[in-house]
């Protein structure tokens, strides 16, 4: 009786608890359970400002309402950007109507190649709706800097033959414009599609 009575006071102990959290204002976003690395709250990531193929400004705020996916490459990366912007197209169709409420952003680390000639009929093989950002290249530094991303360029056997070395990871913004998720390379278009999910539904 005393072992039952105790256990019940735990658990009646444990709701007050959560009910407490609730109160506290611990909200369903902070219980998400991520895929990819949660960056709930981080002082990074938190911003952009750059000039689409078009020359304008697009910031986070022209797509509140909607997730969106951030992620720096170059068209002539051999493999990682076009696995990620097709995993991305691919989650996107998957998602029906609600994949209107997703936005692809590709944000070149190559600008001097990158044409915006280039870049739309690049992203355009995935899906029309992304938007490719192209800043110069000291607009591109300080992008990357906000979102500690790594990228470098690579020497070829000629000059115009460069690869460029960069991180490989998208990062997903909730409707509300803050930093959600970093989801790796690799991982898949599934765990990618569980938290795009999370962030459609107000996680």
């Amino acid at each position: 009786m005393i072992v039952r009575r105790s256990l019940g006071l735990a658990v009646l102990g444990a709701a007050l608890m959560l009910t407490g959290c609730d109160k506290l204002g611990f909200t369903s976003a902070q219980k998400a359970s991520f895929q990819g690395v949660d960056l709930t709250g981080a002082n990074y990531a938190r911003r952009f400002a750059l000039p689409d193929i078009d020359g304008k400004m697009r910031s986070l705020e022209d797509f509140k309402g909607k997730v969106v996916v951030v992620f720096f490459g170059y068209t002539q990366c051999p493999d990682v950007c076009p696995t990620t912007m097709a995993e991305l197209a691919q989650v996107k169709k998957a998602l029906g109507p609600d994949g209107d409420r997703v936005q692809g952003i590709f944000i070149t680390v190559d600008p001097e190649r990158d044409k915006p000639e280039l870049l739309k009929a690049y992203l355009a093989s995935f899906d029309p709706s992304f938007v490719a950002l192209r800043g110069n290249a000291e607009q591109i530094k300080e992008t990357a800097k906000e979102f500690k991303v790594y990228y470098a360029q690579m020497p070829g056997k000629t000059p115009d033959s460069y690869t460029v070395d960069h991180t490989a990871a998208s990062f997903l913004f909730d409707p509300q414009g803050r930093v959600r998720v970093y989801a790796r390379y690799g991982a898949g278009a599934q765990p990618l599609m569980s938290d795009i999910k999370q962030l459609l539904a107000g996680a």
